[in-house]
């Protein structure tokens, strides 16, 4: 490994980084002046180009501008209430009940919408002002809906997981999807957990007990949404489509869901689909330029060498995922998850690998681990859109985050040292 090339790619990264560079541009750069210490500037920006353009060249790559279209689609379709209401039915009674219904709604929000951000957005403008008139502190409720709207990530659909099996060469969308369910759900309980002991030392108040007629009105209203996840999981581990072919249908399922509960008219379509083409815009072109710096990395024989590092210091699987989860949790603290994702897979999957681990359960460790980046300043884009829902400063919300944190690395531990959590419910499906 040529020590020279690893400096110029880190270095010029760093630079532009603190330049405020957006961090598309500055994986692009940087990968670009490293590849003209070993090649002549014509043929390093063509071969540059071409990476970048063969990187989209996927079929697979379509389902992530649907998915974000049929999340659109949800944000403003009055999905959320009727969540909100659903969940309040379930776990309104039980100490910290409306910090329970903001995680249960955030984890179902999530999952249907496949967008952390969008979760913490929709779910956060309804949930902290009705947290607030109920005695809750606003921070404590940001810190609760900052969090659980990462567990929508590991809940399918969701496309960092499509990114994911891009990075790693093919691995099963579908195993993908399915792995993540109880990951996602033990994240959402952990975090329960922690809402209910502050809830209770705090002593806020709960929800009355909704009789059952109540309870099935709320079911029944919020069923459509759900059935929505039904549908696209169910087909594909069914075989009957694709990822890419479920994400379709799920746009064509949302519009329907759109039009039943007429929130949404004709008028409100161009912007949503504005709204998905930027949104797309941004991650595909995250996309292309990692996958470059990816190629660019390989072309220097950096994975390798990192991986003879690591396995030189030890060979003890605990370890390795030690200083591989350490490494990713600093990772995401200075980088959006999209391009660690596909810049830190071709690194640390081989790694994982030559220790034993299956590269679905590698995903969901890595998965979970940048979730955490997300909550985290200075990068983290759920912390900045779930303080500015609750019109907090961050600073004000870090102190009810760090024992959510804390549950949160927790339950990393526990994904990273016990397989079966990832990989029981593939293995029920042969998949």
């Amino acid at each position: 490994m040529n020590y020279t090339e690893v400096l110029i790619l880190v270095i010029s990264f760093l630079i532009f980084l603190s330049l405020r560079v957006p961090i598309a541009y500055a994986i692009g750069l940087a990968a670009f002046f490293t590849l003209i210490t070993t090649m002549p500037f014509l043929p390093s920006v063509t071969t540059l180009a071409q990476r970048m353009a063969t990187s989209l060249d996927s079929f697979t790559l379509l389902a992530i501008p649907f998915f974000i279209l049929a999340g659109q689609i949800m944000n403003r379709g009055g999905i959320a209430v009727r969540l909100i209401n659903f969940a309040k039915a379930i776990v309104g009674p039980l100490p910290g009940g409306l910090a329970f219904v903001n995680i249960i709604s955030c984890m179902l929000f999530g999952a249907i919408s496949g967008s952390a951000v969008a979760a913490a957005s929709a779910i956060g403008g309804f949930m902290n002002p009705m947290m607030k008139k109920d005695g809750y502190d606003p921070s404590f409720s940001a810190a609760v809906n900052i969090t659980s709207a990462t567990t929508g990530l590991m809940i399918p659909p969701s496309n960092v997981l499509i990114v994911y099996s891009l990075a790693s060469g093919g691995v099963s969308i579908a195993a993908l999807f399915i792995a993540g369910y109880v990951p996602g759900i033990l994240l959402g309980l952990a975090l329960m957990l922690v809402a209910a002991i502050y809830s209770i030392l705090k002593k806020y108040p709960t929800e009355k007990l909704v009789g059952i007629s109540e309870f099935f009105k709320r079911f029944l209203a919020a069923l459509p949404s759900l059935l929505l996840l039904v549908v696209v999981i169910g087909g594909i581990v069914a075989g009957i489509f694709t990822a890419t072919e479920a994400s379709a249908i799920a746009v064509v399922y949302t519009l329907l869901l759109a039009a039943l509960y007429k929130e949404i008219t004709f008028k409100d379509l161009f912007p949503i689909f504005l709204e998905t083409i930027k949104t797309s815009s941004i991650v595909l072109l995250l996309i292309a330029t990692s996958m470059a710096m990816s190629w660019v990395m390989s072309y220097e024989n950096i994975p390798q060498e990192i991986s003879n590092a690591l396995l030189a210091i030890s060979d003890n699987p605990i370890v390795i995922l030690i200083i591989i989860n350490l490494i990713l949790l600093f990772v995401g603290i200075f980088m959006d998850m999209t391009p660690a994702i596909l810049i830190f897979t071709p690194i640390f999957l081989p790694i994982a690998t030559k220790i034993g681990l299956d590269p679905i359960h590698f995903g969901i460790i890595m998965i979970l681990n940048l979730c955490i980046g997300l909550c985290t300043p200075p990068v983290g884009s759920v912390l900045f859109v779930g303080c500015s829902v609750a019109g907090l400063s961050i600073q004000k919300v870090i102190r009810p985050l760090l024992p959510l944190f804390l549950i949160m690395i927790v339950v990393l531990l526990l994904i990273t040292y016990i397989p079966e959590l990832s990989l029981w419910l593939p293995k029920q499906f042969d998949l």
